[in-house]
């Protein structure tokens, strides 16, 4: 197929203006205006600036390949994509985006002829492209900060299997566990989190390339080559839908939310548990007061639970903007994007830091260990030991709770709990359960170590847990591995290919 334009000819395009010593982007049509400034997200696209040239490249080997372009053509023109790469973002011209800026800075640098390079596509799919191909990358360091922050939860986990601490409902202490059963619960949850963000990747990863600005191209594309010269599985075939959704972005500012309430909720915990005297923070992970200086206050758990607020706003924030979009491209889309570049930073070194916090930490048995039996928090493994000779569990349940009433907020006494029985049962609390039955059951390791069902808090089932999570965590390893692999293969395939032209 020929050519786009004659050499004279400065390609179309289908949006607006593009910096100010142009007409040949736009034939000098709304270059000026006191909307100019509003309309420019120039300086928010540093962060897609090296999509951008990348983008490019792949898109004029392709063009070369497809005889659509001549291979002279494509040379200068991948020299000048590889002088505004070195200049940086910063040497691009005032525009209005960074595609236009850098379609400029090619015409500049070759004259007309670089006009070429915007043949058979728009900057709708150029965009769409260029979104994808960074957030990839932004959530495999996403993900990578998740996998190290399990492993610091996992292997804290491993050192605490036996270490005594309450256990909460409604914030009131309820049945005691261990310090290796609360990292493993996170640990598990992280787990969830990490799946989720592989998931979204997956979905991010295929290319919107060649959709042109909605309704496709007549030119003789491969959208498949440059697919693979980008590193995406695969194309969005429908074209209207790959310049128009951004369900991905939903996805992924989603599964940052639900990552972000993870952490806030570990935050949270780790800042009762300080306030208890039960961990000691690193002063890295904690300030003082400027006028309080005994205090250790948990600032940047403080600021985790904040970052969750921030994320979910920024969420509500790109529903808010895409809801009732008419196909196919809406300026909108401009400030959707923003929502997640920020989310993903924020959540990428907000776990780094919870993570640090973990690692860092000094937990204090002795004081767990003496909170672990707070609150009479054995009484449901005596209702249990009881359920375990023939008695309805509710029967053994109201027994507990007659015992609990006449103690007035103490631990029943073993006395208190075989008259709470006679009264209930009509029977001694003997009748049922030995002494030293009942003395075990109260001790609260006795009480821990006897609930060992799967996923319990005993140590035996903590250390089957952390096997299982650990190999799991291996898996989610060897995934983002392979990914991370894909895509460096990929931006390699690219500049092999560019360096035959060039």
């Amino acid at each position: 197929m020929s050519e786009e334009n004659p050499p004279n000819v400065a390609s179309n395009t289908d949006e607006t203006a593009s910096s100010e010593n142009v007409g040949v982007v736009r034939r000098k049509r709304f270059t000026g205006g006191p909307a100019r400034g509003f309309l420019s997200s120039l300086a928010a696209d540093e962060r897609i600036f090296a999509a951008d040239i990348a983008v490019d490249r792949a898109h004029v080997i392709m063009l070369i390949e497809q005889d659509i372009i001549d291979s002279a053509t494509g040379k200068i023109i991948l020299t000048a994509l590889d002088s505004i790469e070195t200049a940086g973002h910063d040497a691009l011209s005032e525009g209005e985006d960074v595609h236009e800026a850098i379609e400029t800075a090619v015409i500049d640098r070759v004259g007309p002829a670089g006009g070429k390079m915007h043949t058979a596509r728009s900057r709708n799919d150029e965009v769409a492209t260029c979104i994808r191909y960074q957030l990839r990358s932004d959530l495999l360091q996403t993900i990578d900060t998740t996998l190290g922050l399990r492993e610091v939860l996992l292997e804290a986990g491993k050192v605490h299997t036996e270490t005594l601490m309450p256990g909460y409902t409604h914030l009131q202490s309820a049945q005691p566990i261990t310090v290796g059963h609360w990292l493993c619960s996170y640990a598990a949850g992280i787990e969830r989190d990490t799946a989720r963000l592989l998931d979204v990747y997956d979905r991010v990863n295929t290319s919107p390339l060649g959709a042109a600005a909605f309704a496709g191209t007549p030119f003789d594309i491969d959208r498949e080559r440059t697919a693979t010269l980008l590193g995406f599985d695969g194309i969005l075939e429908n074209t209207m839908d790959a310049v128009a959704g951004r369900d991905t972005l939903i996805e992924t500012l989603s599964a940052l939310a639900a990552h972000a309430i993870t952490l806030s909720g570990v935050a949270e915990d780790l800042i009762i548990f300080a306030n208890n005297g039960y961990i000691e923070l690193a002063d890295e992970y904690a300030s003082t007061s400027s006028i309080m200086p005994q205090k250790v206050n948990p600032d940047t758990l403080e600021l985790v639970r904040a970052v969750a607020g921030d994320i979910t706003g920024e969420l509500t924030g790109l529903l808010t903007t895409l809801k009732g979009l008419p196909r196919a491209y809406n300026r909108d889309l401009q400030r959707a994007t923003p929502h997640v570049w920020s989310a993903i930073d924020d959540i990428t070194e907000t776990t780094a830091v919870v993570g640090g916090a973990i690692k860092t930490a000094q937990w204090n048995k002795k004081a767990l260990e003496a909170a672990a039996g707070d609150g009479f928090s054995t009484a449901t493994g005596i209702a249990d030991a009881l359920a375990m000779t023939g008695i309805p569990f509710r029967t053994a349940h109201e027994v507990l709770t007659i015992a609990t009433d006449r103690a007035d907020g103490e631990t029943p006494t073993i006395e208190m709990l075989n008259h709470a029985a006679e009264d209930a049962l009509g029977e001694s609390l003997f009748t049922y359960v030995d002494r030293e039955t009942i003395i075990d059951v109260l001790d609260p390791a006795m009480n821990v170590s006897a609930r060992d069902s799967q996923g319990g808090p005993a140590a035996t089932a903590v250390v089957t847990a952390i096997e299982t999570y650990e190999n799991n965590h291996a898996t989610h390893v060897a995934e983002y591995k392979t990914r991370r692999n894909e895509i460096d293969s990929a931006s390699t395939l690219l500049d092999q290919e560019v360096q035959q032209y060039v």
